[in-house]
């Protein structure tokens, strides 16, 4: 029993270094599928057989050195995420007695980063499928929400929230919001469809441009396909676009009704600051989506975007963990 104390310190601090690797790795992620790396090695989970590209290279194998590199970086980042939420769960598993580490949640973590791997495979050898990449984009940030959500269980605290039953509720429906802002920026992303409005606030110089919504969404196109650079006509990119657009508008105030409500009915510091924190990464995450726009989706606003959204969604799972603590 003496041990306790000391475990769940370690516990918490592997949770937060888990959270930390994990916001990186979606960072990472994003910013190798922007800049078209995503089949810079394309077998799983080696490139082009080997541990390295440099092994590959050696090999006397033709591979874009750069590409390749950020993709297995990319690889090595996730499997080390997976061997911390592996070690987090034993822990869980352990100690599951005196109940040191939420069981059911380290569990569930680690189902949900096995099968992020899968994903992961099943990117590079399904060639960059829209449905399989937009899942794996999901998924990394579900195990960010979870890590963060742990992390903010382990950590001790010392009073309690008078959150009413609207505030939660309200907090709630924000976070479920922005999870399906995520699916669609993640669907907008993997069909290539990010440049298909080039302006503000019209889409290609109209209010309701045209639009082919009945291909747009098409989940299955089947196997054997190549992905990269998308296969839709431009309306359906535009369709897909617009309803991003649409979803933003969604998101945005559902997560300001959400704040809103919290700063007026709470009186808990923490949920206060939670729910403050949420504003500040609404507008931050506004203002580079309006930035990539005007300046024509360059890389690193692009990749910013990616950024922000996972920023935001450990906002929204504060507030709810505060408004429920």
């Amino acid at each position: 029993m003496s041990a306790s104390p000391a475990t769940a310190k370690l516990a918490r601090r592997l949770a937060f270094a888990a959270l930390c690797l994990c916001f990186g790795v979606v960072v990472l992620g994003a910013y190798v599928r922007l800049s078209d790396a995503g089949l810079g090695c394309p077998d799983w989970p080696g490139c082009y057989g080997h541990v390295t590209p440099t092994g590959a290279l050696a090999k006397g194998v033709e591979l874009d050195a750069g590409k390749a590199w950020r993709e297995m970086i990319h690889r090595y980042a996730a499997s080390t995420l997976g061997f911390l939420i592996v070690v987090i769960a034993a822990i869980a598993i352990a100690t599951r007695a005196r109940k040191v580490v939420p069981l059911r949640l380290a569990i569930a973590l680690l189902v949900v980063v096995v099968f992020q791997g899968i994903l992961g495979m099943l990117t590079v050898t399904w060639l960059l499928k829209p449905l399989i990449v937009t899942a794996h984009l999901v998924f990394g940030l579900t195990t960010l929400a979870m890590l963060a959500w742990l992390w903010l269980t382990l950590r001790p605290r010392t009073t309690t929230s008078d959150a009413p039953r609207l505030v939660r509720r309200w907090a709630l429906i924000g976070i479920v919001a922005l999870a399906l802002q995520i699916a669609l920026g993640g669907w907008t992303s993997s069909n290539y469809a990010a440049m298909a409005c080039p302006d503000l606030p019209t889409c290609q110089g109209a209010w309701w441009p045209q639009m082919d919504f009945r291909d747009a969404f098409v989940l299955w196109h089947g196997l054997g396909i190549n992905y990269e650079g998308g296969v839709l006509d431009h309306p359906a990119r535009v369709a897909i676009h617009f309803v991003h657009r649409l979803g933003a508008l969604a998101a945005t105030l559902a997560l300001l009704i959400a704040a809103g409500t919290a700063l007026w009915r709470v009186r808990t510091p923490g949920a206060v600051r939670a729910a403050v924190f949420v504003v500040a990464a609404l507008a931050l995450q506004l203002s580079i989506g309006l930035f990539m726009v005007e300046r024509a989706f360059p890389l690193p606003l692009a990749t910013a975007h990616n950024a922000g959204a996972a920023l935001l969604l450990l906002a929204a799972v504060l507030l709810n963990r505060r408004v429920r603590a």
